[in-house]
């Protein structure tokens, strides 16, 4: 009687144990996979992996890095200020006609480009800007559309002493 009692507890413990070794390698697999690795050999796999990844990750990187460093040299570059002046060239009420636009990068390097308007012709003038200073002698308006663009006061402005007569 005793070792059937013995055997009974045993039998039922074996029963328990195997539901639950079940259950551990049903977790496992989830884990491992379908392969047919021990835990340790998964864990140097997955380690491999997260350095490769890693590796990658650090060369895109770079990557980006150069490609942004790049792009930032060739904004520089860019039109990055502009101002643009309206006058009466000639004073004759005929409105501000007449215009000069400075157009500058970072370096304040770029031109201005005037336009000046009469009522029978039209004339265009473009100058070099070098440093935030005209190649040639700047007109007054040329050289508010400058200054003002240097001081970022991207706006359309007119020039004070041309204001026409009502």
């Amino acid at each position: 009687m005793a070792a059937g009692g013995v055997a009974i507890i045993a039998l039922a413990t074996a029963i328990t144990l195997v539901f639950s070794l079940r259950k551990v390698r049903r977790a496992q697999r989830v884990v491992l996979g379908d392969h047919n690795e021990d835990l340790v050999a998964h864990a140097a796999h997955l380690q491999q992996s997260f350095e490769a990844l890693a590796g990658y990750v650090e060369d895109a990187a770079r990557e980006l890095n150069s490609r942004t460093h790049h792009v930032e040299q060739r904004l520089d570059h860019a039109i990055a200020h502009r101002a643009l002046v309206r006058y009466d060239a000639y004073g004759e009420m005929s409105g501000q006609q007449s215009i000069s636009l400075a157009l500058l990068d970072t370096e304040r390097n770029g031109f201005v480009i005037s336009s000046i308007h009469h009522r029978d012709s039209a004339r265009l003038y473009v100058k070099r800007i070098a440093d935030g200073a005209g190649e040639f002698e700047l007109s007054p308006e040329e050289d508010e559309a400058v200054k003002t663009a240097i001081a970022d006061e991207q706006h359309v402005t007119t020039a004070p002493d041309d204001e026409p007569e009502r």
